[in-house]
């Protein structure tokens, strides 16, 4: 892959090519092919994350009828962390914004 255009190399795309072949030859197994990191296939685009302020988050809650400690379980995290967050004491972040707004988006059913 060039540092330039982040794009595959050539040879990167012949050795994607051969693994996706030895996968369909059985020679490859499933779990194996997956370990193919995304550096091999070409730099994606992240999905643009929208920040969620207390309300919205409260909102998300309330509309998937979850209490705080339901919401918190579910999404493995503290009550007192979801408290901070509806509060607007603490900023959702990474992996938990993430998964705010794919509930946001999709709907709690999307992660039960």
């Amino acid at each position: 892959m060039t540092k330039k255009n982040k794009t595959p190399s050539g040879l990167a795309k012949a050795m994607l090519e051969t693994a996706k072949d030895m996968g369909q030859a059985g020679l490859l197994d499933k779990e194996a092919y997956e370990k193919i990191t995304m550096r091999h296939l070409g730099v994606k685009e992240r999905a643009k994350l929208e920040p969620l302020s207390g309300d919205d988050i409260r909102a998300l809650r309330e509309k998937a009828h979850m209490s705080q400690a339901v919401f918190a379980h579910v999404l493995n995290l503290t009550v007192g962390y979801v408290s901070q967050l509806e509060r607007g004491l603490k900023r959702p972040a990474g992996a938990v914004l993430a998964l705010l707004n794919v509930i946001r988006t999709k709907g709690i059913d999307a992660i039960l």
